[in-house]
């Protein structure tokens, strides 16, 4: 079997998924609802922002409006441009990730932000994004040779790692998470050799530990989530008070509103454990509704990916889909107590303008390839191998064959 012939241009009357912008769009809108909501009493209570209830708010939606233009930015490029820019968007999310230890603005203890007018951009956020162009475009040159060791796992895997390392390098190991499930994802979907992404999980596991327990403050959350009751006054407090509010939900939630954990009970109520105060003010409801939201974003990304009509669009589709999906996983686990806590946002729905800004514009990649209508993963029909003198051979075996029917009606 071989693969269909590859095209450089979407179909002509290709258009973009109308479902899977609407999934996009309502997780936006929902966040920027649910950022006002937990964040309003706070902020309006706090000198340093000036008292203003709206301030988080004001922010959300000034980088939702710049997200919303690298969107329709995407958009207008295609998969073929986009696709020339993966190597130099890589390169200048290395150098802004070197140049946070000099420029980088330190909060809650990690310096993690370059401030940029009244946004602070967070270069681990863009990287998240860049790997995803990268891989895609890296993967669709080396369609064939994926499954050799030293061209389809190595130079990624190393590319990869460094990315994760300036990552930990500002103390953010949740984004190196995600950047090596992002990873292997892609390289399973391109066909690498399994072994190989077994092996490489297999060493990456005490790498991972030795992180874990070299750190005391990462060591106590992990001992924080096998026991968040012991340590609810300590480094487990945030994981409690997120268990406390999901418990307070119910099945139909408080009250948009007329949540208690937000009130200087959740730290981060607005941020990474959003998902906490949705559970509180809408329940169970209001968490299933966020939870399909995200399978449509899935299940329409996956159907992108098995539709698009090029290499790059099918890995970038894949790419993208594997980063909203893993990253609103490992999000909405560690609030419901699943997972050790880590500093990551629930995307598109957390306050975080970085965040927020790249994933939109990842959303614009998305969308491109969500209305082509080609079919680079699918398999053309088996094809029949003729040698040399089949056809003589077909021929005398056909006589033969008539012969002995003519016999047998005589």
């Amino acid at each position: 079997m071989s693969r269909a012939e590859d095209t450089s241009a979407p179909r002509a009357g290709a258009h973009i998924d109308g479902l899977l912008l609407g999934a996009l769009l309502a997780l936006t809108a929902l966040g920027a609802v649910m950022v006002y909501s937990a964040s309003a009493i706070p902020a309006s209570q706090s000198a340093r922002l000036g008292h203003d209830e709206f301030y988080y708010l004001k922010r959300q939606l000034l980088a939702a409006g710049v997200g919303v233009g690298l969107l329709v930015a995407a958009l207008r490029l295609g998969a073929r441009r986009i696709s020339a820019l993966a190597y130099p968007l890589l390169a200048v999310t290395f150098f802004t990730l070197l140049l946070v230890p000099v420029l980088g603005k330190t909060a809650g203890g990690a310096q993690r932000w370059i401030p940029l007018g009244p946004l602070q951009f967070q270069p681990a956020e863009a990287a998240k994004v860049a790997l995803v162009l990268y891989l895609a475009r890296s993967l669709a040159r080396k369609q064939e040779k994926v499954r050799i060791f030293s061209i389809g796992l190595l130079p990624h895997l190393l590319v990869t790692g460094a990315l994760v390392a300036l990552c930990l390098w500002q103390s953010d190991m949740g984004t190196g998470v995600i950047l090596f499930l992002v990873l292997f994802a892609m390289l399973f979907a391109a066909g690498a050799r399994v072994s190989y992404l077994l092996g490489a999980g297999l060493l990456a596991l005490p790498v991972a530990w030795h992180l874990v327990k070299s750190t005391p403050y990462r060591y106590e959350r992990v001992m924080a989530f096998l026991d968040p009751e012991r340590y609810r006054y300590g480094p487990g407090f945030q994981l409690w008070e997120s268990l406390l509010g999901t418990a307070h939900g119910g099945w139909l939630g408080q009250g948009l509103g007329q949540g208690k954990g937000k009130l200087f009970y959740l730290p981060a109520a607005h941020t990474d454990f959003i998902a906490a105060v949705i559970a509180e003010e809408t329940g169970l409801l209001g968490i299933l509704l966020l939870v399909s939201l995200y399978a449509v974003v899935v299940w329409r990304g996956v159907r992108a990916a098995l539709h698009a009509s090029e290499p790059f669009g099918c890995y970038a589709a894949l790419g993208v889909t594997s980063l909203v999906g893993a990253q609103a996983l490992v999000n909405l686990a560690v609030v419901f107590g699943l997972l050790p806590t880590k500093g990551l946002t629930l995307p598109f729905v957390s306050y975080g303008g970085s965040s927020l800004m790249t994933l939109l514009g990842a959303a614009g990649v998305l969308l491109t390839v969500s209305g082509e209508r080609g079919g680079f993963l699918r398999r053309a029909p088996s094809a029949v191998i003729v040698r040399p003198g089949a056809e003589r051979s077909r021929a005398a075996g056909d006589a033969r064959l008539d012969t002995g029917a003519e016999g047998t009606t005589s």
